[in-house]
């Protein structure tokens, strides 16, 4: 019986999201880009430092099915590349972002009023806080530190997710913070609680569980929020190198040919959209189906 009830939420949780059809297609859409991104290097094994110059700012063609950028280089290619460590920029900064907001969330919600009023006025203060702006400021001063400890690469993955991540938890610890509040006064949390059992292990494993929809909702929502976040640092010169061909750069490079050459901003700018779009659908859906008043309309 314990395992048939958390099967049966499972199952009319997918029913309920298999209902919202636009959380299907962004679903198919997020799916379908993260198989090009992980296996299309793979099928397509052009170069993406492979200079053409007879080839520069072509349009799709059978050899260069998106066409190529002004030093001639396979845009499928770079795209295919770049969506790799955009992609994980995005999920990975959304994860760092819900462990912060779990713990202060968590932390607030079981703390003294002293702990909760501290914590909510930091949450506060981090709300106030204009992000784009902020962003800049820390690449601008931490950029060449950690890509003296890190290498330029991963140097520059760890500042971007860290920063992106620590500027995105507020909403989550705002949300469990008043779920767990809730939940308190729950009998089965009252009757834990009376056993004995360690406040830890009361939150990890008996209050975290019944809050995993919303926190799954938000996630979702700072992956789309994390990748536009990495798309206008590159866009602004202050994300990856040059030779790191994120989405976000090869918007970047392409602004000066959108005259003569629109496909290179087109698609670069379209894979950005199409991921963003399929993410926050997929948000919704969620959102749907963890929501009680839905279960009517299935």
């Amino acid at each position: 019986m314990g395992q048939a009830l958390p099967f049966a939420r499972t199952w009319l949780l997918l029913r309920k999201f298999a209902h919202n059809r636009a959380a299907l297609i962004g679903s198919a859409v997020f799916i379908a880009m993260l198989l090009c991104v992980l296996l299309g290097p793979l099928v397509w094994s052009v170069g993406i430092a492979e200079i053409d110059f007879s080839a520069q700012l072509e349009g799709p063609s059978v050899a260069h099915p998106l066409g190529t950028d002004d030093m001639g280089q396979d845009l499928l290619a770079r795209l295919l590349f770049g969506g790799r460590i955009s992609l994980a920029v995005g999920i990975t900064a959304a994860l760092v972002a819900t462990v912060i907001g779990i713990a202060i969330g968590a932390m607030a919600a079981y703390g003294s009023r002293a702990v909760d009023i501290a914590l909510m006025w930091f949450t506060d203060l981090f709300l106030s806080l204009p992000n784009l702006p902020l962003l800049l400021v820390v690449m601008y001063f931490f950029r060449e530190a950690m890509r003296a400890a890190f290498g330029v690469t991963l140097g520059t993955f760890f500042l971007i997710v860290l920063v992106v991540g620590a500027l995105s938890w507020m909403s989550i610890a705002r949300v469990v913070r008043a779920q767990l509040i809730s939940l308190k006064q729950r009998e089965f949390i009252e009757a834990a609680a009376t056993m004995g059992v360690p406040k830890w292990r009361l939150v990890l494993f008996h209050m975290l569980p019944n809050v995993i929809g919303p926190i799954l909702v938000l996630t979702t929502i700072e992956v789309a929020v994390a990748i536009i976040a990495e798309s206008s640092l590159s866009f602004l010169g202050l994300g990856f190198p040059s030779d790191v061909p994120t989405w976000g750069r090869l918007l970047y490079e392409s602004r000066d040919y959108v005259d003569i050459a629109p496909h290179w901003a087109l698609f670069s700018g379209s894979a950005i959209f199409l991921v963003v779009l399929s993410v926050n659908f997929i948000g919704d859906g969620l959102r749907d189906a963890f929501d009680p008043k839905t279960a009517a309309r299935t």
